[in-house]
C-alpha cells in the first residue's frame, strides 16, 4: 500500500507558474499510489500568486479519474463575482471510501498575526490491510497558540475515532444516518504541519492520547531511527525560502500500524511546488 502527501501550493512551482497538470504528471512518475493527499488546493482565489481562479478541486478530480476524489474546504467564503472562494485539502483513493469527515480545526482568536481556518479531512478506507483511517491536514503557520489547539483537536479526534471503531453503536443500515460510525482504529495523519522536527508542536503530537489508545508515532523516526528528517521545504523556491531547506511535512501513524510500515522517503526531484512530495509504503 503506497501513500503520498504533498502541499502543492495551488500548483505554483519554483518558476512561479501554476500548472496542475505538471503536479499530476510528476505524481505518476513516482509510482502507482493507492492514496494521494494534497494540501493548498484552491478555487476562485485569484489573490494567490499566479492563480487564475479555476476550480482546482474539480480539475484535480479530472486529472486522476481512476481515484475517488474527496474535497475538504477549510475556507469557504463569498467572492465578489458570486462564486464561492474555497481553499483546503483533497484525498484521492483507489480504495472504496466508507465514512468521510470534514473536521474544522480550532481557530481561537490571535489578532496580532495572520491566520486562517484550518481543516482535517478524514477518510475511512477499505484497504487490503483492513479498514484504515487517513486524515490529511495543513496546520497554522503563524500562530503557535492556534497550532497547539489544532494539534490537541487532532489527538482528541483520534481518541474519538478509536472509541467509535470499538463500539460503533447499535444502528443498522436501515436506520439511515443513525446506522452507526464506520471509522477505523488504525490511523494515519499526514500533511503540512508547519512545525519543525525539534519543535514543541511535534512533541505535543506524539503525546499519549488516553488509556488504551494507540498514540501517534512519526513514521520517519520509526523507519529511520536516529536519522534527521529529510527536508521537505525550500529545496528549490529560494524566493520564499532563502535559507537552508527544512522539514514541515510528515506521516504520523498510530502505534498499532507500526508493524505495517515499510518505507518512507522524500522526493527531491520536483520543483512544481515549494514543498516536496513525501512517500510512505505499508505492507
Amino acid at each position: 500500500m503506497k501513500l503520498l502527501t504533498w502541499n502543492i501550493q495551488w500548483g505554483r512551482g519554483a518558476d512561479g507558474r501554476v500548472d496542475l497538470a505538471r503536479i499530476a504528471a510528476h505524481v505518476r512518475t513516482l509510482g502507482e499510489f493507492d492514496v494521494i493527499c494534497l494540501q493548498e488546493v484552491s478555487c476562485a482565489y485569484t489573490e494567490l500568486a499566479g492563480n487564475d481562479g479555476a476550480d482546482q478541486f474539480a480539475a484535480i478530480e479530472k486529472l486522476f479519474p481512476e481515484f475517488a476524489a474527496i474535497s475538504g474546504y477549510a475556507m469557504d467564503t463569498a467572492g465578489d463575482d458570486g462564486r464561492r472562494k474555497r481553499f483546503g485539502n483533497m484525498i484521492l483513493s483507489r480504495y472504496p471510501v466508507r465514512q468521510v469527515f470534514r473536521h474544522l480545526l480550532p481557530w481561537p482568536s490571535d489578532p496580532k498575526v495572520l491566520s486562517m481556518q484550518r481543516l482535517a479531512l478524514e477518510a475511512n478506507l477499505v484497504t487490503p490491510l483492513g479498514l484504515l483511517r487517513v486524515t490529511t491536514t495543513h496546520l497554522e503557520y503563524y500562530s503557535t497558540m492556534q497550532r497547539s489547539a489544532q494539534i490537541a483537536r487532532l489527538r482528541e479526534l483520534h481518541g474519538e475515532a478509536v472509541a467509535h471503531a470499538r463500539a460503533p453503536g447499535p444502528g443498522q443500515p436501515a436506520d439511515g444516518p443513525f446506522a452507526g460510525a464506520m471509522r477505523a482504529a488504525p490511523a494515519i495523519v499526514c500533511g503540512d504541519c508547519n512545525f519543525l522536527p525539534d519543535s514543541a508542536s511535534r512533541v505535543q503530537m506524539l503525546q499519549a492520547v488516553g488509556v488504551a489508545i494507540p498514540p501517534y508515532r512519526d513514521a520517519w523516526d520509526v523507519l529511520h531511527p536516529g536519522c534527521a528528517h529529510a527536508p521537505t521545504v525550500g529545496l528549490y523556491d529560494k524566493q520564499q525560502w532563502p535559507g537552508e531547506p527544512f522539514t514541515f511535512d510528515y506521516f504520523f501513524a498510530s502505534e498499532d500500524l507500526l508493524p505495517r510500515l515499510r518505507a518512507i522517503a522524500v522526493d527531491t526531484v520536483s520543483d512544481a511546488s515549494d514543498h516536496q512530495p513525501l512517500l510512505l509504503e505499508l505492507g
